[in-house]
C-alpha cells in the first residue's frame, strides 16, 4: 500500500504531527507546546498548527494518539493532564478540519502498535507498552490483539495504586502510579523539573514502575513491558535497572519469571509512528496487531 498518513500525538507538554508511510517510517515531524492553561480551542489550534507544518495534502487518512480517558474511538476525549479538554469532540473536529478519515485512540495504545509494528515488541503476542512522561499510560496486547476494554480505555496502568498512602492523583485517587512517577508528580514532590532528578529519584521511579508492571504481568500473563516517554527514557539506565530489579523481586509466581522490561526501540518517534499505525491498521494494512 502506497502513500502516507498524517500522525498526531497529543500530550500534556506538547502536541506533535508527522507523516508515516506504510513501512512505519516517520518522514516528517513538527510540534507545538500544549497551552498549559489553554482553552479547548487553544489546544486544538496548536494541534492544527503542528499538522499544517507537515501536511502535503495527499495523506490517505489520519491517526491520533491522545491522553485519556476518552469515549470509544476518541469521539469525546478528557485527558487528565489537559484541563482544557473535557468531553472534547476530537475525532469529529479533526475530520472536519483535515478532510480525511480520522482514527483516534489512547496514546499509549498507539505506542503499543508502533513497537509491535517496527519496534521492540515485533513478534511478541503478549506485552504492555508504558509511557512515563507528563502523565503515565499503558497499552496492552494480548494474544496478538490490542486490548480495548468496554469503553476503549483498557491499559491505564497510570492508575494502578502503588503507594496506598501516597500523593493525591488528578483522577481523584491516591497513590496512583501517575501521581508518584509522572514528570508532573516528580516536579511537585522535588520542586525541580523531572530532567534534574537525582539518582535516588530516578531509581525510585523505576522501582514503582517495575512494581506496577509485576502486577499487570501476573494479572494478564504478559512476557514483556516496553517503556517510553520523556521521563523513563531520560532517566535511562538507572531507571531501567531499578525497574527490572523490582520486577524480578515482585513477580514471584512461576509464569511471571523472566518477564522483561525494556526501553522502547523507537524512542521519541514511537508515539507518532504509533499514531500513524492506528490509521494504517484501520485501512487494513498489516502493522503486527490484528484488527
Amino acid at each position: 500500500m502506497q502513500g502516507t498518513v498524517l500522525a498526531l500525538d497529543v500530550g500534556g507538554t506538547k502536541v506533535a504531527a508527522g507523516l508515516v508511510d506504510s513501512a512505519g517510517r516517520l518522514l516528517a515531524r513538527a510540534s507545538r507546546p500544549t497551552p498549559p492553561e489553554g482553552t479547548g480551542e487553544e489546544v486544538f489550534a496548536a494541534l492544527l498548527a503542528a499538522a499544517a507544518a507537515v501536511r502535503h495534502g495527499d495523506e490517505v487518512a489520519a491517526g491520533v494518539g491522545s491522553g485519556g480517558p476518552m469515549t470509544f474511538g476518541g469521539e469525546m476525549v478528557s485527558p487528565i493532564n489537559i484541563p482544557g479538554w473535557r468531553e472534547f469532540p476530537l475525532r469529529a473536529r479533526l475530520q472536519q478540519s483535515l478532510g480525511v478519515d480520522v482514527h483516534v485512540d489512547n496514546d499509549a495504545k498507539a505506542l503499543a502498535v508502533a513497537e509491535a509494528w517496527v519496534g521492540e515488541a515485533q513478534g511478541e503476542r503478549n506485552f504492555i507498552a508504558v509511557v512515563v512522561s507528563t502523565g503515565v499510560g499503558g497499552g496492552i496486547v494480548l494474544e496478538g490483539r490490542l486490548l480495548d476494554g468496554a469503553s476503549g480505555n483498557a491499559g491505564h496502568i497510570g492508575h494502578v495504586i502503588v503507594e496506598p498512602r501516597g500523593a493525591r492523583c488528578a483522577c481523584g485517587g491516591r497513590g496512583c502510579l501517575e501521581a508518584e512517577v509522572s514528570g508532573t508528580a516528580i516536579q511537585a514532590r522535588t520542586a525541580r523539573p523531572a530532567a534534574e532528578a537525582d539518582a535516588a529519584e530516578r531509581s525510585r521511579t523505576g522501582r514503582l514502575v517495575g512494581q506496577a508492571v509485576a502486577s499487570v504481568a501476573a494479572l494478564l500473563d504478559l512476557r514483556l513491558a516496553v517503556v517510553a516517554g520523556s521521563v523513563a527514557l531520560g532517566f535511562g539506565t538507572v531507571f531501567f535497572e531499578a525497574a527490572q530489579a523490582e520486577l524480578d523481586r515482585s513477580a514471584r509466581i512461576g509464569f511471571t519469571h523472566g518477564v522483561r522490561i525494556l526501553p522502547a526501540r523507537l524512542g521519541d518517534a514511537g508515539p507518532l509512528i504509533g499514531a500513524g499505525g492506528l490509521a494504517w491498521r484501520a485501512l487494513g494494512h498489516p502493522v503486527g496487531i490484528a484488527r
